[in-house]
C-alpha cells in the first residue's frame, strides 16, 4: 500500500524535542507538560491528559470504565472526586471493582500484603490475594456478602422489575450511604448522589452476581436484565452531542462502553458515528487478537469511534500509575461542570429510542 506523502506523520516538521528541565516541587500539570516535550509513553500520557481536557471542555459526556482490581488498592476516592467534579458522568465496571469498592465504606479490613507467598498458607489462614493486597475472608468478603445479600433483598421494592444492572448498583449505592460508617469513601454511593449510573454488564462474573445466588434459591431480589444494559447505554450515546470515555485496561466495560456506536448503527441503523474521544490505559498487545489490546484506531472500522486520526490514544502501562495523574490533571485544570444526572434520564431515553427505531423499521 502507498502511503499519503503529503501526510504530516510522514514529514520532518513535529515538535523539535529541547530536553526539558526537571524542578523541584513541580505540579502534576507541570509534570504533564514535561512529559508532553518527550517521547514514548510519555508523551502519550500528555496526549491523554490533553485529550481529556477537550472531552471535559467541550461538555462531552463521559464514561469510565474499569477493568482490573483498581478499588482494592484504594482508587474509590479517586473516581469519587472525578464524579464530584462532573467529570465522569457514568462508568461500566466489573461487579469485582464495585464489590471491593464497598468494603471501605463499610469499614472492613483490606490491607497492603506481599506479592512473594506462599498462597497455601495465606489460605490456611484465611487471607485473600489479589497480587500485594490481602483481604480477610470472614472479616470481609463475608461480612461483605450478608451485606449485599440484606441490601439486595431488603431493597427489592425499590428496584425496578426490570431493572439494568445500573438499578442494581444505585440501590447498593443508596444503600451504602444510609447505612455505612464512611460512606465518602466509596465511588459508587458517589455516583448515586450524583445520579451517574454505573453498569456492571458482566454482573455474573463477580461476588455481586454470586451473591445473587442464594437471592435466587429463596425466591427474593431482582435480578437484572443485561439486555437493558445495552439499550441503556446505546440511548446515553444517542441523546449525547459529543461522547468519550477513558478507559482502564480492557476486558468486558471496555467493549461494552465502545460497542454504543454499532448498537445505533449496526443493529438499530438511527445514528452512525461512535465515540468522539477515547482514551485507554492498558498492558495489553494488540497483535493477539484480544478486545484489551485491540487498537481504538481498529474499533473505526466496526464504528465505535468518529475518526481513527484524532481524539484517540493508548498509553501502554499500569492504570494505578497514569489514571491519578490524568484526574489531578484535570481537576486543576478544568473548572467543575454541572452533573449531568443521566441516572433519572435513562429510561425516558431508551423509551425515546425505540420510539425512533419503531418508527424507522
Amino acid at each position: 500500500m502507498v502511503r499519503d506523502r503529503s501526510d504530516p506523520r510522514h514529514t520532518f516538521s513535529g515538535r523539535k524535542i529541547d530536553p526539558p528541565q526537571v524542578s523541584p516541587n513541580m505540579t502534576v500539570p507541570d509534570l504533564i507538560k514535561f512529559y508532553g516535550a518527550t517521547g514514548y509513553n510519555a508523551r502519550r500520557l500528555a496526549e491523554a491528559a490533553e485529550i481529556l481536557e477537550d472531552m471535559i471542555n467541550t461538555n462531552s459526556t463521559v464514561c469510565l470504565t474499569l477493568a482490573g482490581a483498581m478499588t482494592p488498592i484504594g482508587m474509590g476516592r479517586t473516581i469519587s472526586a472525578m464524579i464530584e467534579a462532573g467529570f465522569i458522568d457514568w462508568i461500566v465496571a466489573t461487579g469485582a471493582n464495585v464489590y471491593h469498592d464497598l468494603h471501605f465504606a463499610y469499614g472492613l479490613p483490606v490491607k497492603q500484603g506481599h506479592f512473594d507467598v506462599d498462597d497455601d498458607v495465606l489460605y490456611a489462614k484465611q487471607i485473600v490475594r489479589i497480587y500485594d493486597v490481602y483481604i480477610k475472608e470472614m472479616e470481609t468478603l463475608q461480612a461483605q456478602d450478608l451485606l449485599v445479600q440484606k441490601d439486595m433483598a431488603e431493597r427489592a421494592s425499590e428496584i425496578p422489575a426490570n431493572a439494568s444492572t445500573a438499578d442494581i448498583s444505585y440501590a447498593l449505592g443508596k444503600a451504602a450511604k444510609e447505612n455505612a460508617r464512611y460512606p465518602e469513601k466509596s465511588f459508587l454511593v458517589k455516583a448515586y448522589e450524583h445520579k451517574a449510573p454505573v453498569y456492571m454488564p458482566a454482573i455474573g462474573d463477580s461476588s455481586i452476581g454470586l451473591n445473587m445466588l442464594p437471592l435466587l434459591l429463596e425466591g427474593k431480589g431482582v435480578f437484572p436484565n443485561t439486555i437493558l444494559d445495552v439499550a441503556e447505554s446505546a440511548a446515553i450515546l444517542w441523546k449525547s452531542e459529543r461522547s468519550g470515555g477513558l478507559e482502564l485496561g480492557g476486558g468486558v466495560p471496555k467493549n461494552f462502553f465502545q460497542q454504543t456506536g454499532p448498537a445505533l448503527y449496526q443493529i438499530l441503523k438511527i445514528k452512525e458515528g461512535g465515540q468522539d474521544y477515547l482514551i485507554q490505559l492498558t498492558d495489553a498487545r494488540p497483535d493477539t487478537g484480544g478486545l484489551s489490546g485491540a487498537t481504538l484506531q481498529e474499533g473505526k472500522s466496526w464504528g465505535k469511534i468518529k475518526t481513527s486520526h484524532k481524539g484517540n490514544v493508548i498509553v501502554y502501562g499500569d492504570s494505578s500509575v497514569y489514571f491519578p495523574l490524568l484526574c489531578s490533571y484535570a481537576l486543576s485544570v478544568c473548572k467543575s461542570r454541572k452533573h449531568k444526572e443521566i441516572y433519572g434520564k435513562k429510561d425516558v431515553w431508551v423509551r425515546e429510542m425505540k420510539k425512533m427505531y419503531l418508527s424507522q423499521k
